[in-house]
């Protein structure tokens, strides 16, 4: 589709498609580059030619290019083998006999070793059966298959295979015709190539090879070996280093195992001296806990038995909810990547690049709430990413269907072309102009070339002027015409209506489309709104990713998938690459669905007053489940496998099928019970990729019944349940084939629109999968828990990276009502996802989700219930106070040594978390306050919002009004005051407990001395809680004229106690001893 050809619109069910500002300039089809002559992989050289004029061909299984020198010296000195496919080499015509010819099962070559064309079509055949067995078996995501064929891609439309981006399964079978084989060379840095040690003092015939030009070629190969190393992969063990096949005896091995040859990351363990404490304190906590709740259960207050039981109650239930957050964090543990050498092994400089194609999805409803010019800034840094253009695309999805977000998005296009040179050729961070000309630093540090001043300079105005542009289309769009919106060209607006309008999309940049200022190429650009009807249910954000992933399948099929929302923009440029270190790894990426980055944001007081940072979460938990079976799914700043949110199973070795301690517990090793027949596992694996052990079906040949098979009532049925999983789109379906990602080379670029315009109708997921058991799961406002739940259930893993320089950056609602709606609605998905099938308390126990990550996912559903416990433990200290009795009887010594443990066991084991994970103190009290501040507002109200959602079917919403702030400069906005129902709560827990505090102070007064002990225990509580709500109450009170409001606290709470003071005194009242003892005065 060409970036210039306009938009295209249109609904399958009316069967409409109309190309909106088409522009009628077809260009023809360009053929790729002549790539006849082939390199071998061995020595350099050209492979050269047979006798007969034929492109010499060592293995006749996977054709590998190797030349014939280096084939002569592999069957005499080497291992006789192939280097890729390790398939022994048979003879061909003049070589000389070696041990082991005699043995081959093939008929001597005496009447065959000239027949090549036998040799070919014995290829072909072998490709043919392979192409049949791909979607049976599953093969690994990170193998490719070599691409045998000569291909011409269609300029002007989304091109088809490549070479270097596409993992083609098949020529010659069904998903394409006969071609001529062993004319294009495929190289795959995945496998190891043999090295062999040549030394020149030797007599060069020793090597059985006298002819004079070999000296010279020698001589060259060891000039160019260095630069061959960056060739050689190896295979390894997880966490291990591999050895190097074919290399010689001479100890020059070492010399081959370079970076390379290394893993892409490692694991980096928490040091013991940090860890091994924490772990001991974790033990000792947990052993004081049940001495403390033995003690409370068996010591009731029998004249205060209902503060009491009420007091048990809360501190069982956060002992529970301790466990639960605490162990996944047990085996926490930091990550590390090597950038150079992903980029030797997938990036070499000079050479086509062989990382995966990658698709990156933005979405955004509301223009008006979330600002144009905060998701241009957002495209625009994901267009300048340090990464191959023709391996980005880029896709926005309006689900609002607002034409201020398409005219905002065709002006962020036009920037582009200007941004993106300028962001490369000065290799600038970050690459959002927004942030980039805010940053206050020197920008002259280490550029102080003159040019690079001008340059930003002139780039400064450009944006300036586009910023003036966006504005003014969004101060235009404030008030829609009466006819609706209309188009440049006069064309009314297809989605005027938002909730009933046609499926859109446009093609802004891409291949075909527009170049930068410096002429060279730009990632893709491709607006999406999918089509809405009434009386469907079109489910939110997680309907319109699931758009996104068939869009983009039809259209480029990345391998891979990252979603960003709007407001999170690529703070560094490498983030791709820092994903693609886990996911194009040859052990991890089998297995790994997605790579979570932290969110990390911008715009924040500098003390976090409400703790939006999450600190301690991205920072303590996350690391914690990483080190167990990976992160939860946050919802943004997320690399997937596409085979993942396919609803496939992982790729995993006998050891990851092993069923986990309860299972093998409580019913044996499942491994003893099949007999550990490794045959067995495979095939159960290649059959639990749930639907795809079909053939892959040509497009003709699904649309046309698939015609020419033995057994047509087979293959339909196949067909059948491959549309009842994916939906009823041949090039969809045959795109999720595509484990490397590119589209299948037997698609009609032509067909492409109508396809997309298909899968992003708003009736094609009816009577699918999608929802259920692949994609963005349904049932939740937080869908991205619920996913990634269910890929974790599947066996698959997850990666955290935190790379030194933040990958995304967002904004996040610093003002306390918006962020208690937030909160609000994290907590009510969290409950929905607790009432419904998929709650981890019951769901998945036949899979392989591991129990400590079991408990982590059970943590993040039930944390909403401990509002309840938690409002009642913040309310006794208040009624303790009022009514001067308290929840613990008088205790003695011993019993006392418990509480003090306790509190000391609490605190030294926040000390070390922050010790190994690097969080400050005051990171960590921000997040202690607000998880009061939550619990007992947003929690509590998510609990009885969900409950009548999911079992009553009432959907309550709580309005926020808002009052304008007199304030202006830096964080107005935290000083706004906003009134919404949630406040009530905590704002009648903080009066009750001032009121308890005046209360118990003056009863301490009135009683004398010996009442002011135990009223120190009851005032702790109190002033505990206050303290964990004193951000809560600054955010009531506002800036009051820049007044501290600690000041206006202790104000009031001096005040109440100083004037109950001076009216038990009263010194204007003579003492009454005084009277009986003196004179009696005029009335005696």
């Amino acid at each position: 589709m060409e970036a210039s050809a306009g938009m295209v619109a249109g609904s399958h069910k009316r069967n409409e498609l109309v190309r909106i500002r088409h522009d009628s300039s077809d260009s023809g089809s360009k053929p790729l580059k002549n790539l006849n002559g082939q390199i071998c992989q061995i020595c350099g050289d050209t492979v050269g030619l047979t006798a007969t004029g034929d492109v010499f061909v060592a293995c006749n299984e996977c054709a590998f290019p190797v030349c014939r020198p280096c084939y002569e010296y592999e069957r005499k000195d080497g291992n006789q083998s192939c280097p890729q496919c390790k398939t022994r080499y048979k003879r061909h015509r003049g070589s000389p006999r070696v041990e082991g010819d005699e043995d081959e099962d093939d008929s001597d070559d005496i009447e065959n070793e000239f027949n090549y064309a036998q040799g070919k079509a014995k290829a072909r055949r072998q490709w043919e059966d392979d192409a049949d067995l791909s979607a049976s078996s599953r093969r690994d995501p990170q193998q490719p298959i070599p691409l045998l064929t000569n291909g011409q891609t269609m300029s002007g439309e989304i091109p088809c295979a490549t070479p270097d981006t596409q993992s083609v399964r098949t020529t010659s079978g069904p998903l394409g015709p006969p071609e001529k084989v062993h004319s294009l060379p495929y190289v795959d840095p995945r496998q190891p190539v043999p090295v062999r040690i040549v030394d020149p003092s030797k007599d060069l015939n020793s090597y059985g090879l006298g002819n004079v030009d070999w000296k010279e070629r020698v001589e060259g190969w060891k000039l160019k070996q260095e630069k061959n190393m960056g060739q050689m992969t190896g295979r390894y063990a997880e966490g291990k280093g591999g050895d190097v096949e074919g290399t010689g005896s001479n100890g020059e091995e070492l010399q081959m195992v370079d970076d390379a040859r290394q893993p892409m990351s490692r694991v980096v363990p928490i040091p013991s001296s940090q860890l091994t404490p924490y772990r001991v304190v974790i033990i000792l906590r947990l052993i004081i806990l049940g001495f403390f709740l033995q003690y409370r259960v068996t010591h009731p207050v029998k004249d205060a038995y209902p503060l009491w039981l009420t007091s048990v109650i809360c501190e069982i239930w956060f002992a529970l909810s301790w466990l639960l957050d605490q162990f996944p964090k047990w085996s926490p543990i930091n990550r590390e990547t090597f950038l150079e050498r992903l980029a030797l092994r997938y990036d070499r400089e000079g050479e086509p690049s062989q990382l995966a194609p990658v698709d990156v999805f933005v979405s955004t409803v509301d223009p008006l709430k979330e600002p144009p010019l905060v998701t241009a800034n957002t495209v625009l840094s994901i267009l300048s990413v340090d990464y191959p253009v023709d391996k980005v695309s880029c896709y926005v999805s309006d689900d609002g269907s607002a034409m201020l977000t398409f005219e905002a998005l065709s002006e962020t296009a036009e920037f582009a072309k200007k941004w993106v040179p300028f962001c490369k050729k000065h290799n600038i961070e970050p690459r959002a102009p927004e942030f980039y000309f805010a940053q206050k630093i020197d920008y002259l540090k280490d550029k102080i070339q003159p040019s690079f001043v001008k340059e930003r300079r002139a780039m400064k105005r450009e944006y300036e002027e586009f910023k003036i542009r966006i504005n003014a289309l969004v101060a235009k769009a404030q008030k829609m015409p009466e006819e609706g919106w209309t188009m440049q060209d006069g064309t009314p607006w297809p989605g005027n209506n938002p909730r009933d309008h046609p499926g859109m999309i446009q093609v802004f940049l891409g291949h075909s489309g527009g170049l930068d200022t410096d002429g060279n190429e730009l990632p893709r650009l491709v607006y999406v709104s999918r089509e809405k009807r009434p009386g469907f249910q079109h489910h939110k954000k997680a309907g319109a990713m699931n758009a996104l992933i068939r869009v983009s399948a039809v259209l480029t099929n990345g391998a891979y998938l990252l979603n960003v929302d709007c407001d999170h923009y690529f703070n560094n440029s490498k983030a791709l690459k820092e994903a693609m270190c886990f996911m194009m790894d040859p052990v991890l990426g089998k297995k790994t669905c997605y790579v979570q980055f932290p969110q990390r944001f911008d715009g924040i007081d500098m003390h976090d007053r409400y703790a939006n940072r999450n600190i301690v979460f991205f920072d303590i938990n996350m690391k914690g489940q990483d080190g167990v079976q990976g992160p939860v799914y946050v919802g943004t700043g997320c690399c997937f496998n596409r085979q993942a949110l396919y609803g496939y199973d992982p790729v995993l070795t006998e050891e990851d099928l092993e069923p986990n301690i309860i299972v093998k517990s409580c019913w044996g090793s499942r491994k003893k019970g099949r007999g550990g027949n490794k045959k067995y596992i495979d095939k159960k694996r290649a059959m639990n990729r749930t639907e795809s052990t079909v053939p892959i079906f040509n497009m003709e040949d699904i649309e046309e019944g698939v015609e020419g098979y033995d057994d047509e009532r087979s293959l339909l049925m196949s067909q059948k349940s491959l549309e009842k999983r994916f939906g009823q789109s041949p090039v969809f379906i045959a795109a999720t084939f595509m484990e490397m990602g590119g589209i299948p080379p037997s698609t009609n670029p032509a067909t492409l629109l109508k396809e997309a315009i298909h899968v992003i109708s708003c009736g094609y997921e009816d009577k699918t999968e999608w929802g259920k058991e692949i994609g963005w799961i349904y049932g939740s406002v937080t869908e991205d828990i619920l996913t990634g739940f269910k890929m974790h259930a599947r066996g698959w893993i997850s990666i955290y990276c935190m790379p030194p320089r933040p990958a995304f950056k967002g904004s996040a609602p610093i003002n306390l009502s918006d962020r208690l709606n937030q909160v609000l609605r994290w907590a009510l998905g969290s409950i929905e996802i607790f009432l419904s099938r998929h709650c981890p308390l019951w769901y998945g126990y036949n899979g392989r989700l591991k129990p400590l990550m079991r408990l982590a996912y059970i943590n993040t559903i039930v944390y909403p219930f401990t509002s309840i416990p938690l409002i009642a433990y913040c309310t006794l200290p208040a009624f303790c106070l009022l009514t001067n009795k308290f929840i613990i009887p008088e205790i003695s010594n011993f019993a006392s040594m418990w509480f003090i443990l306790l509190f000391v066991s609490i605190f030294t084991t926040s000390i070390l978390e922050l010790r190994w994970s690097g969080v400050s103190i005051e990171d960590w009290w921000r997040n202690e306050q607000f998880w009061v501040i939550g619990g007992t507002s947003a929690h509590l109200f998510a609990v009885f919002q969900g409950l009548l959602k999911v079992l009553a079917g009432i959907d309550t919403n709580f309005t926020v009004t808002s009052k304008a702030s007199d304030e202006d400069g830096d964080f107005a906005e935290l000083y706004v005051f906003k009134w919404t129902s949630l406040l009530i709560p905590p704002t009648t827990v903080l009066i009750v407990n001032l009121v308890g505090i005046v209360a118990g102070v003056s009863y301490a007064i009135n009683s004398g001395y010996q009442s002011w002990g135990p009223l120190f225990g009851k005032l702790f509580f109190a002033i505990w809680v206050i303290a964990h709500l004193y951000p809560f109450l600054k955010g009531l009170l506002g800036r009051q004229n820049r007044t501290p409001t600690i000041v206006i606290v202790w104000s009031i709470l001096l005040a109440s106690i100083f004037s109950l003071l001076w009216v038990r005194i009263d010194p204007f009242t003579t003492d009454s001893n005084k009277l009986t003892n003196g004179q009696c005065g005029i009335n005696c």
